[in-house]
C-alpha cells in the first residue's frame, strides 16, 4: 500500500493523531492526568469504545501508560517517538504509525563493510536509504543493504524507488517473498554523530548527537537476509526495552 495517507481514517487513528498532538504541544506534561474515557467521548463525540481503543495504540506505543483506578498518563519521553521493541513483530509495527520516504531507491553497490557484515562472497550489496516520519516530522535516516538474491525479491517494488513514500518496513516487504521468515535480528546500539546525510535529510547540524542502531537480520534456515544502519535524532525518538527476569 502507498500514499501517504488513507482517506477513510478510522476514527480511533483519528483521536489517536490528536491525542499524539495534545502531547507533543505540552498540552499534558509528565505525570498529568489525561481526560477520561467519558469526558474525551463527549468532547470528540466519538463512542467509548473509540477512545479505548485509541488508549489501547498509545498505550503500545510507549506514549502514555494507564493506572487501573487512577487513569491514563503521559510516558516520560512526552512528544517524542517512542516504541517498545522488543520482538521481530514490534520492528514491523513500525508501519502503523510512521511513514518511510525513499530517499535513495534500491540499487546495486560496491560496499565491502556491508557485504563483510552480510558475510557475502563478494563486495556488491544492494543499498537503499530512506527517512522516516512520524507526524510529519523525520526521526531517523536509516540505510538498508541486502544480498543480491535477497534484493531482487523487492527490486521492482515501487515502494523501493526514489522519492517513495509508503507505509511499509522493508522486512515488511521482504516477508512474503522469503522462503524461511525473519526470525531474528542481532542489534546493536551506540552514539555517533550526524554526517552530511542526516543534515540534508534529517535537518539537524553538523556533529549533531544520533542514536546509531545496526540490525543485522536473519531467517528461519539462518540465511543473513538483511543489514540496516539507522541514524535516531534523540530529541525526536525515544528507545525502550522491557526487560523480564527469566
Amino acid at each position: 500500500m502507498t500514499g501517504r495517507k488513507r482517506d477513510a481514517e478510522p476514527a480511533y487513528q483519528a483521536l489517536a493523531r490528536q491525542l499524539r498532538r495534545d502531547i507533543s504541544s505540552g498540552n499534558y506534561d509528565n505525570g498529568i492526568r489525561l481526560p477520561t474515557e467519558s469526558e474525551l467521548s463527549d468532547r470528540y463525540e466519538v463512542s467509548r469504545q473509540t477512545v479505548r481503543r485509541a488508549f489501547v495504540d498509545l498505550v503500545a506505543a510507549g506514549i502514555v501508560y494507564r493506572v487501573p483506578g487512577r487513569g491514563t498518563f503521559v510516558n516520560d519521553a512526552g512528544g517524542r517517538y517512542l516504541r517498545q521493541q522488543g520482538s521481530i513483530e514490534d520492528l514491523l509495527n513500525l508501519s502503523t504509525d510512521t511513514t518511510m520516504e525513499v530517499m535513495s531507491a534500491l540499487q546495486r553497490r560496491v560496499d565491502v563493510e556491508a557485504a563483510g557484515r552480510l558475510r557475502l562472497d563478494s563486495d556488491v550489496v544492494y543499498s537503499v536509504v530512506f527517512r522516516r516520519f512520524h507526524e510529519n516530522v523525520p526521526f531517523v535516516l536509516t540505510t538498508v543493504h541486502l544480498p543480491e538474491d535477497t534484493a531482487r525479491l523487492i527490486l521492482d517494488a515501487p515502494e523501493m524507488a526514489t522519492g517513495a513514500i509508503s507505509t511499509y518496513t522493508v522486512i515488511g516487504l521482504l516477508g512474503p517473498h522469503l522462503p524461511s521468515p525473519i526470525s531474528e535480528a542481532a542489534q546493536s546500539i551506540t552514539v555517533d554523530t550526524a554526517d552530511s546525510s542526516d543534515v540534508a535529510h534529517l535537518g539537524c547540524r553538523p556533529g549533531h548527537p544520533v542514536l546509531r542502531i545496526d540490525r543485522l537480520y536473519s531467517d528461519d534456515a539462518d540465511a543473513i537476509r538483511e543489514l540496516s544502519v539507522s541514524h535516531y535524532l534523540p530529541e525526536q525518538y525515544t528507545y525502550r526495552v522491557t526487560l523480564h527476569r527469566a
